[in-house]
This record gives C-alpha cells, structure tokens and sequence, in this order.
C-alpha cells in the first residue's frame, strides 16, 4: 500500500498594518502620563484614548476595549471625523482576529467613509490593506492582490518605507497561497531590506516568519526553523501572544514533517493556549489540523479523525475554504489508510473542487495525488496514472518537494503493477533522489565551495578598503606638509609602508588559515571517495541488476532498501563535523550486513565495553569504515572455511579505542614482493585527517596496523585511537 504523506498547514502571517511593537511598549507609559495631565474632553484627549487601544490590543485585549470605549463616545461627541474613522479601522481589526469577516468588513467600509471625507491618504491606504487582509482570508486573491496594489501607489507617493515593506509583505503572502512562490520570496526579501534599513525589528520578524512558510513548502526544513526562531525570539521579548502562537505553530509544523512527533506536539500545544486567550477561531482551526496531523503520523486514527473533524467544523464556520480543503484531504488521508477508499475519494474531490474555486494549486495537487492513491488501490490503474500525471505536473511547476516524492511513488506502484518494470524502476530510482535530494554530495560541496569564496572576497574587501584608507592619508599629507618638513614625510610614508606590509601579512596569515579549513574538507571528501569507492558501487548495482533480471523482486527490493540506507546513512554522516558513536556504529554494521548479504562469506561482530554509552560519544565520521573494507576486500585473499571479522570498542584512560581484527593472510602476506613504506590510501587519508582532528580536538588519535603473527595468531590487527567529544544530554545531541 503506497503511504499517506499527509499534506501540512502552513500558517502564513496577515499585517494589517505596520506595528512596531518596541516602539509601542516604550510608548505605552508614556501616552498614560499625557492622558492623566490632558483632562480636557477635545481631540487631543480622543486620539491619546486611540493610541493606547491601538498599543494594547496585541497583548491586552481587555485594556483595548476599554480605551477604545472611551475613544468612541468621545468622537462621537465632539463629531470628530478622523477619530472615528480609526475607531471603525480598529473595530475591523480587533473582528477580523476573531474571525468575524463580515463584521470587519463592514467596519472597514466606516472608517474608508470617514477617511475619504477629509481626504486622508494615509488613513485610506491602511483601510485598504486592511481590506486585502480580509480578502486573502475568504480566499478573494484577486481582490485582495487589486487592494495592495491601490495602498501601494498611496504609500510610494508618501515615500514612507515602512508602510512600503508592509505592502510588500502582504502581497508575498498572496503570492504564497496561490503557489507564485519565487514572487513571494522576492517581495519578502524587498520588504526586509527596507526593514533592515529602517532598524525596524518588528519588519523584520513578520518577513521572517513568512519566509519560513515558503521555505517549508518547498521542503527546505533548516532554514524554515532558522526564520522561524528569529521570529519567535522577538515576539517573547517583545509579549506578542499571537505571535508567538502563529511561530508555535509552525514550528509544530515543521517537527512534524521531520518526524519529530513529539516536540511538535508540545510546540503546537503550546501555541493553543495562547490562541484560547485571544479566541481567534480560524488559528484555533489551524492548530487542531496540525495536531490532528500528528496522531495520524502516529497512526492513532480515532484522535486524528476527531482533530480534523473539529478543525472542519471551525473553517466551515469562518468560511475560510483553504483550511475547509486541507481537512477535507486529511480526512481522506485516514479512510485510505483504513482501506475506505470510496469515502477518501470522497473527501479528496471535495478539496478538489475547493482548491479549482479557489485557484489555488497547491492543495489542488495534494488532491489529485490523493484521488490517485484511491483508485491505485481499487487497481484501477488508468485511473491512477491520469490523476497522478496532473498531480505531479502541477508539483513540478511549483517545485512542491514532497509532492513530487508522493507522485513518483504513486507511479513506481501503478507501472509494477501493470508489468512495465522499466517505468517502475525509473520512478522508484527518482522517489529515492528526490528523498536523498538535500543531503546529495553536490551540494556539500557547493556549499563549502560558497562558503569559502565568501569569506575570501570578505578579508580579501576588508584588506582593500585598509589599502585605500591609507592610500588616502597618504595624499592629504603630502598636500599638506611643505619643502621643509620633508624629512617628517619620508618618515610618515615609511610608517604607512610598513603598515601596509603588516596588513598584507595578516591578510596571508587569515588567507592561510582559511585554507587550512578547506583542506580539511577535501581531506573529508577524499575520505568519503575512499569508503564508497566505484568498484563497490559497481558491484552492488550489479548484484541488484542480477535480481531483477531473474525476478526476485522482494529480494531485489531487500537489497535496494539496504543499499539505499547505507548511502544516505554515509552522506548524512559526512556532512557533520562529528556523529554519535552509535550512527557511526550502525553505519557500519549496514556496510557489514550488505557486503554479506548475497553469499555470507565471512561473520562478524560488533562488541561494544559494557561501561560504556556510545549516544553520549561524538566522534569525526567515516573513520572505521575504510579499515573494515580492507579487511573484507584483502584480507581473506585465497582463504576458504571460517572467515571472522571483529570490531571492538572501549574507553579507558580517556582514551577511545576502536580494535579491528580479521583471521586472514595477514598485512606482512599482503605486502611480499611490493613496497613496504606504501601506505594503503585509507591509511594514509586517516592519518592526515587524524593529525588535524587531535589538534581540533584536543584528543589524542593514532592509527596502526599490525600482522598477528607477532602475537602467534594469525590475520591483521588495526587499532584506532580516535579523537572525542563527550555530551552530557539530549539537548547536548541537538547541539
């Protein structure tokens, strides 16, 4: 049965307006003191009454009613027009937070009145926003897109950034609903440049947020956490409660789709409370998906179904159709994988049509993947395949990572099942690229590539702008000193040049020092050449092609699986600076088990000291590995009968030893007749690579190898000293 990936809700965060909340904090007190002194009952006392409503209603709701009270009888009273055009402008606000739409639409259309009277552009322009806002909730893009637009030409004749960068961020978010993801991530990044110029935290913090919606839609999980957090950080400094929830959330979301249930769970629970303090039904709606999400990851149906029932029944009553479609497709989710299949499909058409209303092509691809996966399981093939060829179409036009996964998938089982194994193969090989695709070895490189070329052009500027400054000093000296004082002069530029020389030998030092840390990488690199070397690779494809030929499909699948998990297990370790000594181990015994795996030539063990604790060691990657393929590939050259591979591990003296011992020829055999002094290349890669990890480390690593026969035994010992990190804790794992 193909499985259920279910399809997430991202939360993607709405501005109403810009609302610097640091600067609202510091002026809170501030507009207490000014209403305490202004006791007349005039229009200065009306808006002091307004700004303090408008200051509190992100931390104080209570507070917010009662200054907004106040602000309202007295406009009323003195027939204060742009007095209750902000009252109604507020009113909408405070409404659309509960999500009453049609409420707040109606207030916004008062205050638009009243700000059109007197012919406020500002004032006019916010309403606007705040219709788009309204708009992007009822699924109205189009109207909502047409709204920012018309704020947009007001703010650009105002010149005013900050309500630009406002702008900015709400048609990005736009551009996210309806999968434009490219244009959403290039309004985000305009509008943080002009936060950033502006040093306006709170800009910062909402393009943050919404960034992080992008990049997990697209699959990219680190760098949704990382804006995620920056943005969390300023709303709990900042007591922004429904900040805070929204982050929660997709933090929760996020955990979620890596697998993490458990710290999702706690993040999406935590933002539940925050969101039962404001009463915010459609978030409410939000969070109970998200958690329904979870139990179904957990295959805890029944909580799942109830979840997502509730979160169903909240989205109808709010109208918001988007989240009405990702319930619909989650119900379905889970009556597939109760083998409901007419009830699923049922579920899925509905999103179906919703999302096609809607335009909004993401859930319309989650959908028809999901209308797939009924009729494959009814073996309604033809079905299948056309409803998948339209999902996954649509994945690759908006690069939505796992749907593209989910849809090769699908396709790998339709064309096995109707006999066309090219087709299926093919598929499968693209489901495990797609999966392997952000840990894939190209992009380590890449990266580190990048990362050093920066900070080459960085001290390489910095060591220019040295250069000119005193360039500079220079010229303005010799303008200024006269014939006499040429002895002074001579003396200032020899000071300069020496200046300058010492500047140019730092730059070297720091330019060495730079490739020192890439030659360390490529020492990794040459490291991981060797341990996955062609040959291997060769063979074991070779083994896997034998399989299919002769059909032994669920051997071939076996195989393929282990094959598939040592690869990804060796390329996730390698682009860590160091792994737990329980990865590392495991790795090992994957490599172990797959070399035996076709003709069980030799047994082996894996013993570990019973004192010790291998998730509590750190270590540098991709060490044993290289050693025990010796040992495989050379060691048992001409030997038949009872072939033994041992590998011990213990600790003592702070010392971690790693023991590697085989009963074959011996190394001295190996060597007759060829250059002794000539180092195996693993020999020889670990030990440059040791040298420069017992520095970093501050540990000692070795590396020996030794014939047995010294020790009246016979076959090859190596021994490992490897270099350490001890954690403490879990979050030290983390860390």
């Amino acid at each position: 049965m193909t499985s259920i990936n279910n399809y997430i809700l991202p939360l993607f965060v709405s501005l109403f307006f810009v609302i610097n909340l640091q600067a609202q904090v510091q002026k809170r007190d501030s507009l207490k003191i000014q209403l305490e002194n202004h006791k007349a009952n005039d229009t200065t006392r009306a808006n002091i009454l307004y700004d303090l409503a408008y200051a509190h209603f992100q931390g104080d709701m209570k507070l917010t009613n009662l200054y907004l009270k106040e602000a309202e009888d007295l406009s009323n009273a003195l027939n204060y027009e742009k007095g209750k055009a902000r009252v109604f402008y507020l009113k909408g606000i405070l409404e659309n937070i509960k999500s009453n739409y049609n409420e707040s639409l109606n207030f916004f259309k008062e205050s638009l009145r009243y700000y059109e009277s007197i012919q406020n552009k500002k004032g006019i322009a916010d309403v606007y926003i705040a219709f788009g806002i309204t708009n992007c909730d009822l699924s109205q893009y189009d109207e909502a897109l047409e709204n920012y637009k018309k704020a947009l030409e007001i703010y650009k004749e105002s010149g005013n950034k900050r309500e630009i960068a406002t702008c900015l961020i709400n048609t990005g978010n736009i551009y996210s609903e309806i999968g434009r993801y490219n244009e959403a991530i290039t309004n985000y990044k305009e509008a943080l440049i002009l936060s950033e110029i502006l040093n306006d935290e709170d800009g910062i913090s909402f393009v943050h947020i919404n960034l992080g919606v992008v990049y997990r839609v697209q699959g990219n999980y680190p760098l949704a956490i990382e804006n995620y957090n920056k943005s969390l950080a300023y709303d709990e400094k900042m007591g922004d409660t429904l900040g805070m929830a929204k982050v929660l959330d997709n933090l929760g979301d996020t955990y979620t789709a890596i697998k993490k249930y458990d710290k999702a769970l706690e993040y999406h629970k935590k933002s539940f409370v925050f969101l039962s303090k404001i009463g915010n039904k459609k978030l409410i709606a939000a969070n109970n998906s998200n958690i329904g999400n979870i139990y179904l990851k957990k295959k805890e149906f029944t909580k799942a179904l109830e979840y997502f029932g509730m979160s169903l029944k909240a989205s109808q009553e709010v109208n918001d159709l988007k989240l009405s479609s990702l319930s619909y497709i989650n119900i379905g989710n889970i009556y597939l994988l109760q083998n409901k299949t007419s009830a699923a499909r049922k579920n899925y058409i509905n999103a179906k049509e919703i999302s096609e209303e809607t335009n909004n092509r993401r859930i319309l691809s989650a959908s028809l993947l999901g209308i797939a996966e009924t009729y494959l399981h009814e073996k309604k093939y033809q079905k299948a395949l056309l409803h998948t060829q339209k999902g996954q179409k649509i994945a690759e036009e908006l690069e939505l990572l796992e749907n593209r996964k989910k849809a090769t998938k699908i396709l790998s089982e339709i064309y096995k099942s109707t006999g066309d194994y090219k087709k299926a193969f093919t598929n499968f090989q693209q489901y495990k690229m797609l999966n392997d695709s952000i840990f894939n070895k190209e992009n380590i490189e890449k990266i580190t590539q990048l990362e050093y070329e920066y900070k080459y052009k960085q001290a390489l500027d910095s060591a220019s702008i040295r250069e000119l400054k005193l360039t500079k000093t220079v010229l303005d000296t010799s303008q200024n000193l006269k014939r006499s004082q040429r002895n002074l002069l001579l003396g200032v530029i020899g000071f300069l040049v020496t200046t300058l020389m010492l500047g140019a030998i730092i730059f070297f030092l720091k330019l060495r020092n730079e490739k020192s840390k890439t030659q360390n990488v490529v020492i990794e690199q040459k490291l991981l050449r060797s341990q996955m070397t062609p040959h291997f690779i060769f063979n074991s494809l070779s083994v896997l092609q034998g399989m299919i030929l002769n059909r032994e499909e669920k051997k071939s699948v076996s195989y393929l699986s282990k094959f598939s998990k040592l690869l990804r297990t060796i390329l996730e370790n390698s682009r860590d600076r160091t792994v737990l000594l329980s990865q590392e181990l495991v790795a090992v015994e994957n490599y172990l088990a797959l070399q035996n795996l076709e003709n069980e030539l030799y047994t082996y063990t894996i013993a570990v000291e019973e004192t010790m604790d291998t998730s509590r060691f750190k270590i540098p990657p991709m060490l044993i590995q290289p050693f025990v393929e010796n040992a495989i590939e050379h060691a048992f050259a001409g030997l038949t009968g009872n072939r033994v591979i041992n590998i011990d591990i213990s600790c003592s003296n702070e010392e971690l030893n790693c023991i590697i011992t085989d009963n074959g020829v011996g190394i001295d055999c190996l060597t007759e007749g060829k250059n002794r002094d000539k180092k195996s290349l693993s020999t020889t890669i670990t030990s440059e690579r040791l040298q420069i990890l017992s520095k970093d480390f501050k540990k000692k690593g070795a590396v020996t190898v030794e014939d047995r026969k010294k020790y009246n035994e016979q076959g090859t010992i190596v021994t490992l000293t490897i270099p350490y990190i001890t954690i403490q804790n879990s979050e030290d794992i983390n860390n």
